[in-house]
């Protein structure tokens, strides 16, 4: 089985600058992924400031959908699940996956470190043709420390519902631009990150590094800002997949769109 997977995250679905609408553009990009499985960070489930600003067809405003942002991206082509983590007086926001194939179960972790920081990981079970497959949709938090205890709920939470090496698939935004966190994951995990096997090689490099018997050492992409990548922050770590294509979108659509650039990967199911 081969499966085609993205992630983004949106921004909440407007400009970093001046905050402006930005859902409709989006929906049009995220359908150029062509996935089967999209994984969303900051999706809008609601927002009435924006609807009432932008939603009122009668003032000749169309850019704010009156549906949750997730199940305006997934229309009739994909299925969808949400996962609401931080909630406020005019709203809130979260994770969301769009899905070609049946979900056949959600739940929503909470791992928020602290009140002024939300965050969630939304598990979604796929009901592929061929087998079930636990998709993780992450936003770990801004702070180094917290990210750590984040990362061992996001461990025990693939070892409690993701047994016996059953097929994974977690991405998102982990903003964790010292690339501290991929070791303990694949070490607990027994997963790999997409552009493990398929970075920058150098025949010399690998050389030298097989003859001094050091490993080769492996790089997340630059996704931050999506203007000019330079921070190592959305990943795709798999298990039980063979990574055959990955690659970070680049240009000015996506400049405009959000503050982070999307990353796409086609997998093969091991």
């Amino acid at each position: 089985m081969k499966i085609r997977v993205a992630t983004y995250n949106i921004h909440k679905g407007v400009s970093s600058i001046r905050s402006t609408p930005r859902v409709l553009a989006l929906k049009k990009a995220i359908a150029q992924f062509d996935a089967d499985v999209v994984f969303l960070q900051e999706v809008q489930g609601k927002h009435d400031r924006n609807s009432a600003k932008f939603g009122d067809e009668s003032r000749g405003h169309r850019h704010w959908p009156e549906r949750a942002q997730h199940e305006y991206f997934a229309g009739d082509s994909h299925h969808s699940a949400y996962g609401m983590n931080a909630v406020y007086d005019h709203g809130h926001h979260g994770n969301a996956l769009l899905s070609a194939y049946p979900i056949g179960g959600t739940h929503n972790h909470d791992v928020s470190d602290h009140a002024y920081e939300q965050r969630g990981i939304l598990h979604c079970i796929l009901d592929t043709p061929t087998c079930q497959v636990h998709c993780y949709v992450v936003h770990l938090g801004l702070f180094e420390s917290g990210r750590g205890r984040q990362t061992q709920a996001l461990i025990d939470c693939v070892n409690a519902s993701a047994p016996d090496g059953e097929p994974v698939i977690i991405a998102g935004d982990f903003n964790d631009w010292r690339n501290t966190l991929s070791d303990k994951l694949r070490k607990e995990l027994g997963v790999s990150e997409v552009f493990d096997e398929l970075g920058a090689r150098s025949r010399l490099g690998d050389m030298v590094r097989s003859f001094s018997g050091r490993e080769k050492t492996v790089y997340p992409a630059r996704t931050f800002p999506a203007a000019l990548p330079f921070f190592r922050l959305d990943r795709i770590y798999v298990r039980g997949f063979q990574v055959d294509a990955a690659e970070v979108l680049h240009g000015s659509l996506w400049a405009k769109l959000s503050d982070h650039a999307p990353i796409v990967a086609n997998l093969k199911l091991a």
